[in-house]
This record gives C-alpha cells, sequence and structure tokens, in this order.
C-alpha cells in the first residue's frame, strides 16, 4: 500500500516554507495554516501572506474557519479566485496558483476558536456544520477543486459523534474528511483513540465511498503510521512530527515500501534548518524572520549534541549570519 501523506495545518508552522520542505522530503499534499473566513470578509490584509501560494510548493489545501454558511462560502471563493491579494500588491503576486482545495476546520481545540462556535464547536451543530459544508462544497465545485474538512472525535468522551459527523459531511458535499483522533477536551494529550477511525471508516465505506478518509495524530514513527493504516483509513495527515523531521513522510514510505528507512544525520539536521531560516528570512526580513525563526530550528536541534546550549545560542541571534553560525557549530 502506498498512502497519501498530508502536511496537517499549524499555526505559525505551516506556511510556504515549511510547505516546500516536506514536499521535498515526500510529503503527497500540505494544509495551510488556519485563515479566518471573517477576515477575509473584512479585507483584512495581513491574511493575503497566509493564504499565498508558491510555485514550488506540492499541492495545498487552504484551510478555513468560522460560522457562518455565507461567509464561509464568500472565503473559499475569495481564496480560490485570488482574491484575497490587495490591489497595491498585485505586482508582487503576478500568479496566483489555484489551491487544490478547500479546507474547513472543524476541530481546533482551542478555546480563543472554538470558544466562538468555530473549529471543534461545530462538532456540537451538525445542523450548522453540513450547512456550512454544503455552502462552501456548491463553491469548490464550480472551480474545481475539493471541499473537505477536519474533525476531532467529538467535544468530550461522552458526546463521541465522529463517525456520524464524517457521514454527514460527506453527504452534505465533503470529498474529504480528516479525522484527528482525541476529542477536544482531549486537546493535545498523549494517547488517541483510532478504533473511532475504523468505525469511522466502516460508516463511509458502507453510505458514502467517495470520501476518503486521513487519519490524523501521534503519528511520530513509521510503526505509528502503520497502525493507523490498519484502522482502514485512506491517508495519514502529520504535524508536529514532522517540525523537526521533515524526512518522516519519505520514511514512512520506504517502510512502506519494503526498503532501507533514511536516518537524517546530524549535518542533514543542520543543513535543513539553515535553509528554512534563509527562506524564511528572505521573506520576512533579517529581524522578523530571525526571531520567528528560534522557535522553528529548535525542533531541528533535538537530534544534535548539546541541543539545549544550542537552542539557548540560538535565541540570542540577532543576524541570520550569526544565526548560522552558531548552528552549523
Amino acid at each position: 500500500m502506498n498512502p497519501k501523506l498530508f502536511l496537517a495545518p499549524m499555526a505559525g508552522y505551516s506556511d510556504t516554507v515549511f510547505r516546500q520542505i516536506c514536499g521535498s522530503c515526500g510529503c503527497d499534499e500540505t494544509v495551510s495554516e488556519m485563515i479566518s473566513a471573517a477576515a477575509l470578509h473584512y479585507k483584512d490584509e495581513k491574511t493575503a501572506i497566509l493564504a499565498r501560494i508558491e510555485p514550488e510548493e506540492p499541492p495545498v489545501s487552504l484551510q478555513i474557519f468560522g460560522h457562518d454558511p455565507s461567509m464561509m462560502a464568500e472565503a473559499a471563493e475569495i481564496l480560490i479566485t485570488g482574491a484575497y491579494v490587495p490591489e497595491k500588491d498585485r505586482e508582487r503576486f503576478p500568479k496566483i496558483i489555484k489551491p487544490i482545495g478547500i479546507d474547513i476546520n472543524m476541530g481546533c481545540p482551542v478555546k480563543k476558536i472554538s470558544g466562538s462556535g468555530d473549529g471543534s464547536a461545530l462538532m456540537q451543530n451538525p445542523s450548522l456544520a453540513g450547512k456550512i459544508m454544503e455552502s462552501v462544497a456548491d463553491v469548490c465545485r464550480k472551480h474545481n477543486v475539493r471541499p473537505s474538512a477536519k474533525i476531532r472525535l467529538g467535544w468530550n468522551k461522552n458526546t463521541i459523534n465522529a463517525p456520524e459527523f464524517a457521514l454527514m459531511l460527506a453527504q452534505s458535499g465533503a470529498e474529504q474528511v480528516t479525522l484527528h483522533c482525541r476529542t477536544k477536551e482531549e486537546l493535545y494529550t498523549p494517547g488517541i483513540h483510532p478504533e473511532y477511525l475504523a468505525k469511522t471508516a466502516e460508516k463511509l465505506r458502507k453510505y458514502a465511498p467517495g470520501c476518503t478518509l486521513i487519519g490524523n495524530g501521534d503519528i511520530a514513527s513509521c510503526e505509528d503510521a502503520q497502525t493507523m493504516l490498519n484502522y482502514g483509513c485512506d491517508g495519514l495527515m502529520i504535524g508536529r512530527a514532522a517540525l523537526g523531521n521533515p524526512w518522516i513522510f519519505r520514511q514512512i514510505r520506504e517502510a512502506a515500501a519494503g526498503e532501507p528507512i533514511f536516518t537524517p544525520t546530524p549535518d542533514d539536521l543542520r543543513n535543513m534548518a539553515a535553509h528554512m531560516v534563509h527562506e524564511i528570512v528572505l521573506r520576512k526580513g533579517e529581524y522578523a524572520g530571525i526571531r520567528e525563526s528560534r522557535g522553528r530550528a529548535a525542533h531541528f536541534c533535538k537530534g544534535l549534541p548539546h541541543s539545549a546550549s544550542l537552542r539557548d545560542q540560538l535565541n540570542h541571534a540577532e543576524s541570520e549570519e550569526e544565526f548560522i553560525r552558531i548552528l552549523m557549530g
């Protein structure tokens, strides 16, 4: 089996730079950071940065969040057509790359999102969630892009409704559903419940065979990937495990094919971190780029000697030259 592998949407990480890196390491598709439908509606110019897709990237789905069906449909239209780019920036972005899909976030557990009725809060309101899916799917069909959604098991252990909710989304137009195998209340605590992935896969195969199911949550190794695939999903979405090891996509594919599994050397880690920092600085300037890179490069340091000391030194670097010098040791 050669499963399709996705990079998960992660705020502050799943930008164009990291999406390109993961694509070069075997990732089939990526999903953008969450984009607010309300921000698009009110023409917030910072949103254009999140929606920007560059030519070197693998296929990208742009993920939106919100709870108003008409505003979510409007957001899908804006993102697919490239209308998010302000007039004054048109010369900087002459080519608008259409996303492969629009993904609806119905799983974010963070209070700032769910407390406003967005993200995982929608799993408590299937009727509204269905209307949102229908409105976005209508726009996606018009432009020939894939409508999808990312969900959790449910709000808490007493209200798990993922199998029924996923089927409802499929019947409302979703062509793909990603299931994070935790409840909203579990946030990101260790441990997942993949048995509900199996129940969801069974229900979709029986009643909505055209809808693809992607498994997500605690996939940190080739063994984790195979275990989740054994529960019946069609592909895998990987998030935090890729932050310091984007090669995990290649490793999973090699394991599935019975080939020797690539293990990055310390030089591989240093060189990939340096490449990432350079690309971030190119786009955001040295001052902002270096500060953003500190935490992101730290993930690569975990596999290096004296990692704690190295991270501390990087946190005090003020220029790209200094940052790279420290990183390379």
